[in-house]
């Protein structure tokens, strides 16, 4: 195989970016987060905005459906428990730290663990469902019908507000 002058030359210019392009482009993936939790400080802040806005809605539409009920005095105590019951499980940055407990454990672990968390889950729904009826069997029936139109399922098959979920 004969080789045109220069050709050699141009291979290896050619081959030396192909490779420092790769050794760029994986360093920027090696940069380490902007938090302790590995997130760069813009997508922690917006993890952190997306928390804020959601419990916001949340107390926005808590609060609208007491309004909504006109709770007596005697009422308030269930829906207190209501309220908290209806709390979510769990908290911003948990998913970032699960996946990576998550990476460490051999699949039998892993099973073992979701197993573990879909107890959780369950306890927590019965929980939830003992305190939605316990609310629930504190309101007239008047209040009975806004609760019902509230925690309604809407035509996409989410709950529209949440509260059963």
């Amino acid at each position: 195989m004969k080789l045109i002058p220069g050709s050699l030359t141009k291979r290896a210019l050619m081959v030396g970016l192909i490779a420092g392009g790769g050794i760029l482009a994986a360093s920027s993936f090696a940069m380490p987060g902007g938090d302790p939790a590995g997130k760069g400080g813009c997508e922690a802040r917006h993890g952190q905005e997306v928390h804020a806005k959601r419990e916001a809605h949340r107390a926005e539409r808590l609060s609208g459906l007491k309004e909504k009920l006109k709770l007596a005095p005697q009422q308030e105590a269930a829906w207190n428990a209501f309220a908290s019951a209806s709390q979510p499980a769990m908290r911003p940055g948990d998913g970032q730290a699960m996946r990576g407990e998550f990476a460490k454990l051999s699949t039998p672990q892993r099973l073992d663990k979701m197993m573990a968390m879909s107890e959780a889950r369950r306890a927590k729904m019965a929980e939830r469902a003992q305190a939605i009826k316990a609310f629930y069997a504190q309101l007239t029936p008047e209040q009975q019908s806004v609760f019902d139109a509230e925690a309604m399922p809407n035509r996409h098959g989410h709950h529209a507000h949440r509260f059963l979920s």
